[in-house]
């Protein structure tokens, strides 16, 4: 993702699905994003969620239909995702759960 610089500082929103986009390098720099849909694209490894670790505003994120949700049920993805974001609230368009917190931040493995 290329040229948010002139933006980053305002961007809120990101609505990037059905993009063919592998990497998640660039986003990183829109400091107040709260809102990123990145559905149906190509990310493949859960290492890329660790480049929005430091968007303390992001709440809201949507990473279904990328390959790395194949592998496991959309359950374990979501704990997968927190692991990742703990400050997420919504994950795929429904809240996250307590419960779904407290599994992310003991560590079980998705």
């Amino acid at each position: 993702v290329e040229k948010l610089e002139d933006i980053s500082g305002t961007l809120e929103e990101l609505w990037l699905s059905y993009n063919q986009i592998s990497s998640l390098d660039g986003i990183a720099c829109c400091s107040n994003l709260t809102t990123l849909y990145m559905s149906n694209n190509l990310i493949k490894n859960w290492a890329e969620l660790d480049k929005l670790s430091g968007l303390a505003n992001l709440r809201d994120v949507l990473f279904i239909g990328n390959p790395i949700y194949d592998e496991h049920p959309k359950e374990l993805c979501r704990i997968e995702v927190l692991k990742h974001l703990p400050n997420l609230q919504k994950i795929d368009g429904d809240m996250v759960k307590p419960a779904e917190r407290e599994l992310a931040l003991g560590g079980a493995d998705a």
